[in-house]
């Protein structure tokens, strides 16, 4: 049992949070089910409910009240066994604070003077308390205007990092809820927090940045309660008593990096006998709308991993490098034992460039982190407050030797459950596959970046539009991308127009004031589509629908009779590997053109959510508005020849990915596609747009031998390029890194950018042989098609219905495969030169040679 799109459900934010369930191994379909709910000591159960559901079923008894704590248990009939099955094991529910009125903290933070334009020191805030007996239940209710991280009596509580995250503080800031009844003790007690700047008021942005986005002061909003044993309540809330001090944090930046003096730092600082009680003054109370405060629905941000150097070369008297084998997104932990007052300085950099950290990459996120000695014997050490995408980093001031087991990586991105694995019998493949999967780590970050290490780090609606069907596959990221839509929605301007990114923040020249663009603004149709249909939450279809339609409807009259967006700020085929460095939109393909299939793509979209939601007359007049805006595209970009007006790889592509063309225009336009990737030595000819469409419209239109040539080639620009110059993460230019070793010279030259690596998708259903034709795959088709002398691929996908796999190898006969259907699922096989066979739940082993001979 699972509660929306959490493993468990302490501190929900909904009063009726959605069922997920799976069935018991080899019971069939179900049938019917009941639900248990026990609250206050009572159980009521629902009795026999017939039907197949069991994915976010709806909440079967009265709404949950703030706080209250409910025991949830199922148990279902099956088609294959007579009697219900044994009762699911027990799970809790627990709502956090429901309404504002549950909330009596304020925001505090340092009251002493600051430059709000200068780097400000961090503060600690304390508070003791007494507790008066036993304690049987306690929760921590707890956000910051800012990052936090909190103790308990010198014990630090949960293990999230950059918490709360970042969403549009002015409308949502999300808190947590934290179980720390292990935390306090009868009598004496002490909380404390510490606080950094974050994306609240710390510097973000481009050319230089931008500071205190969203205010000025640094703050916690925390809320303690306390259940005795007696039944009797306490409350402990940050108020005017709590008290601030400066912290051994001297600096924090999330692009700066950390400075740290450990000799100002005492590590009883939060215990009811910490020293520093006369640098403490009393805090400064701010103020806070409280019905902005949100439960989160995703998982927070946490250590997932640590990695320790392949490599430690000492460069000079003091300087050593270390390279970790894998470019990721973390922080350093250090070991060290010096001197008081010795400063240790660590740099971060994902390539070399000399022998030296390339650094011009970074532009002006210095990246670089500080730590001062005590001198009170050894120290593990690691940022608080910060993070930096690397592979490489520079540890001096460290005069000694510096060995491996002194320092790890430590990776951080947003604790997803990993749902997705693909590998075949290519290992170059294999090592591209690794690398999207990287790219989604280190850009996973709270929302979904476009890179983790620049003056950047911003929330692309392009990029995730391109790259969710990739990241659904390999993470349950439901929870969190349903969080950043909803920013998203909020930062919808009136006329319906999307940001370039969310949250927004200053961009200008280029960004700011925001224009409405093809293919980055989709993402308020395409993606929550996406998520529905892979995680079979109509709910969130329906939350984000309003945003789709006044997207579709603002495009609509921007587009006018002519059904053609012919006009404004476009970016086209973004980074198509022709456009010059310093202007990315500068492609092969008129960015008219595929602003127009974008239009179209959407309206059909919106159709398609609207027919899924009941919604009949938007369904039949977005769908009628979809086939006018195909009809103006082809008589606009398509030729009497058959040829399109811009002759290039991604026009073809979308024209055939997005249905734009009729059934006699396909043909030659997959042939003369086929044609121009040919004539081109099968590299990558595409950017933004045509990368994840063009393996898809070479499938479809019988050119798959040409996708494999495509997905093959090893020379630049292609996808395996990367792979053979070393990398380990996808990049943002086909030629981040140039065959001579040079860095690309243009202002944007990341090594983590996941949305190239969006051709993963067509990985997993083609090569790999997986895919959904129902929602949350609840109907499965298995066709994998092999190719460029692949002989064997293995894919497995955790649908919310459970396991769903294939491994299928070629052999002298043709092939076998082994294929595992979730239960309460339905499939058909369609291998290689065999017909259709449907497929109920459980493991399946095919031999088309066999399959073959029983069809004669």
């Amino acid at each position: 049992m699972s509660f929306e799109h959490f493993p468990d459900g302490l501190g929900i934010g909904v009063p009726a949070p959605r069922l997920t369930w799976t069935l018991p191994k080899g019971g069939g379909s179900q049938e019917a089910y009941e639900v248990e709910l026990t609250r206050a000591g009572r159980a009521d159960r629902t009795g026999r409910v017939a039907g197949r559901d069991q994915v976010l079923v709806a909440w079967p008894g009265a709404p949950l009240a703030s706080r209250e704590r409910v025991t949830v248990r199922v148990r279902v009939w099956t088609t294959d066994f007579d009697a219900p099955s044994d009762w699911s094991g027990p799970s809790v529910v627990e709502a956090g604070l429901l309404d504002a009125a549950d909330w009596h903290a304020v925001p505090v933070g340092a009251a002493w003077d600051e430059d709000p334009e200068a780097e400000r020191r961090p503060a600690r805030v304390r508070k003791d308390f007494c507790l008066a007996g036993p304690v049987t239940r306690a929760r921590l209710y707890i956000t910051a205007h800012g990052l936090y991280e909190a103790e308990i009596n010198g014990r630090r509580v949960g293990d999230e990092t950059l918490a709360p995250g970042w969403t549009v503080y002015p409308h949502r800031l999300r808190y947590r809820t934290h179980d720390v009844t292990g935390h306090l003790t009868e009598g004496a007690n002490t909380i404390g927090a510490w606080l950094g700047d974050g994306w609240y008021r710390g510097k973000y942005g481009f050319d230089g940045g931008t500071r205190n986005i969203y205010g000025t002061d640094q703050s916690l909003i925390a809320q303690l309660e306390v259940t005795y044993e007696d039944g009797t309540t306490a409350s402990f809330a940050t108020d005017g008593t709590w008290s601030a001090a400066p912290g051994p944090i001297l600096t924090s930046g999330l692009y700066e990096g950390e400075t740290f003096d450990a000799r100002l730092h005492d590590p009883g600082w939060a215990t009811p006998t910490g020293s520093g009680a006369g640098e403490r003054t009393p805090v400064r109370t701010n103020s806070r709308d409280l019905g902005t405060l949100v439960a989160p629905t995703g998982p927070p941000v946490r250590c997932t991993e640590e990695i320790a150097p392949v490599e430690v070369t000492r460069t000079g008297d003091d300087r050593h490098l270390l390279d970790f084998g894998q470019n990721l997104v973390g922080r350093l932990r250090v070991t060290l034992d010096g001197p008081a007052g010795t400063a240790v300085t660590l740099r971060h950099a994902e390539v070399l460039e000399e022998g030296e950290l390339a650094t011009r990459p970074l532009r002006e996120a210095y990246a670089t982190d500080t730590l001062i000695l005590s001198g009170r014997g050894p120290l593990t050490w690691e940022p608080r407050f910060t993070l930096h995408g690397f592979r490489y980093a520079e540890v001096s001031g460290w005069t000694a030797d510096l060995t491996a087991d002194m320092v790890t990586a430590r990776v951080y991105h947003t604790d997803m459950r990993r749902t997705g694995w693909f590998e075949c019998s290519d290992p170059l493949v294999n090592r591209l596959h690794e690398n999207v999967l990287w790219s989604m780590r280190g850009n996973f970050v709270d929302i979904p970046t476009d890179c983790p290490q620049r003056d950047e780090r911003l929330g692309w609606t392009g990029d995730i539009q391109i790259f969710a069907p990739t990241a659904s596959f390999l993470y349950d990221c439901a929870g969190m991308l349903d969080s950043w839509l909803t920013d998203v929605g909020l930062e919808q301007l009136p006329d319906g127009t999307i940001p370039w990114y969310v949250p927004v923040i200053p961009g200008e020249p280029m960004w700011t004031p925001i224009h409405p663009g093809a293919a980055w603004g989709d993402v308020a149709t395409v993606t929550p589509w996406t998520l529905h249909q892979r995680f079979g939450d109509l709910g969130l279809l329906r939350r984000h629908y309003p945003m789709a339609k006044k997207w579709v409807d603002l495009v609509e009259s921007l587009a006018g009779p002519t059904r053609l967006w012919d006009t404004g700020v476009q970016l086209g085929d973004w980074l198509d590997p022709a456009a010059p460095p310093d202007d990315p939109a500068a492609g092969r393909t008129d960015r008219y053109l595929v602003a127009t299939a974008y239009f179209a793509h959407s309206a059909r979209h919106l159709a398609l959510a609207a027919a899924a939601l009941g919604n009949d007359a938007d369904a039949e007049r977005y769908s009628a508005l979809a086939d006018e805006v195909a009809e103006a595209f082809r008589h606009r970009y398509v030729l009497p020849s058959g040829r399109m007006t811009s002759d290039s790889p991604t026009a073809y592509g979308v024209a055939l990915a997005f249905g734009l063309l009729t059934p006699p225009q396909r043909h030659p336009a997959g042939d003369r596609l086929a044609q121009l990737v040919v004539e081109d030595d099968a590299r990558i000819a595409t950017g933004f747009v045509g990368t994840p469409l063009i393996c898809d419209a070479l499938t479809d239109t019988g050119h798959l031998d040409i996708a494999y040539r495509l997905l093959l080639q090893t020379e630049c620009p292609s996808w395996l390029y990367t792979v053979t110059m070393g990398a380990t993460t996808i990049w943002e230019r086909w030629d981040s890194l140039r065959p001579d070793g040079s860095l690309n010279p243009g202002g944007m030259t990341s090594f983590n950018h996941y949305a190239l690596g969006a051709v993963a998708d067509w990985l997993h259903r083609v090569v790999g042989g997986i895919t959904a034709t129902a929602p949350g795959y609840r109907k499965i088709v298995f066709r994998p098609r092999p190719g460029g002398g692949i002989t064997s691929a293995r894919t497995r996908h955790e649908t919310p219905y459970g396991t769903v796999s294939i491994s299928w190898e070629q052999t002298a006969t043709g092939m076998t495969a082994d294929i595992v259907v979730p239960e309460g699922c339905e499939a058909t096989a369609e291998l290689p030169g065999c017909a259709p066979v449907a497929l109920g739940p459980g493991e399946h082993v095919l031999d088309t040679a066999k399959l073959a001979i029983q069809a004669v």
